[in-house]
């Protein structure tokens, strides 16, 4: 393998998280680190009447604990999201595509863990409804050592990593030097310019769950997250 990105599972995550999917020929869960509190790993945005909200998991977790050992409440929570997103979505052009596939989710299928949920969610999404093709591996499967970003490059070299593909936010923290001694090339995902969709509820927002772009545009979701760029990878390799 050759393209990698590594990231933490998110809960039904923006269309920026699915365009690194794409970009790369192997995607790394990289779910036993901290879990940290009033972030993506349980949350993410719905469009409403009065602006953009948080769909929320309650979660009890440890701040010392590892976002693959959280374990979900009971499931209220999972009827209650069902709920919220029939009522703010049943009227767009797709919902009704995918109502079984939420039923499974939310009214079917018991979770124990968030990493399981957010694991699945992702590939399932990826897979069925955008059309990826990248593999998927787990970080726990993964032989490596060391913390933190000399863990993260024991992972890419370990997999043989020829190409290491970063959300923006990295930059505050990375060392870019280390990947270019190691023999990675690191590239920056540019999550600019994606284009707009009837979306309800304006202003538009392009900081919203992958559902949202799902029930309004239906199979045409991966031109308006790489499509558009007449290419199905977004940087040049």
């Amino acid at each position: 393998m050759s393209r990698v990105a590594v990231l933490q599972s998110n809960y039904i995550p923006w269309k920026g998280y699915f365009d690194i999917i794409q970009d790369v020929d192997q995607f790394i869960f990289y779910d036993d680190v901290q879990y940290t509190k009033n972030d993506w790993r349980n949350r993410n945005k719905v469009k409403t009447s009065s602006g953009s909200q948080w769909l929320t998991i309650p979660v009890n977790a440890a701040s010392d604990m590892l976002i693959c050992d959280v374990v979900l409440p009971n499931n209220n929570w999972a009827v209650k999201h069902f709920k919220t997103l029939e009522a703010l979505y049943s009227k767009a052009p797709y919902f009704k595509n995918f109502k079984p596939f939420l039923e499974y989710v939310y009214l079917e299928r018991k979770w124990v863990h968030l990493s399981e949920l957010n694991q699945y969610l992702i590939k399932y999404i990826s897979k069925n409804y955008l059309g990826i093709s990248t593999g998927f591996l787990n970080s726990r499967e993964i032989k490596s050592e060391g913390k933190k970003l000399d863990r993260l490059l024991s992972i890419l070299k370990e997999v043989n990593a020829k190409t290491y593909i970063s959300g923006p936010a990295a930059r505050e923290y990375i060392i870019e030097d280390r990947f270019e001694n190691e023999g990675i090339r690191l590239v920056y995902k540019d999550y600019n310019n994606y284009p707009k969709y009837a979306q309800f509820h304006p202003p538009f927002d392009d900081y919203v769950t992958i559902f949202d772009l799902l029930f309004h545009t239906g199979s045409d979701a991966p031109y308006y997250i790489w499509g558009w760029r007449n290419n199905e990878n977004a940087c040049e390799f």
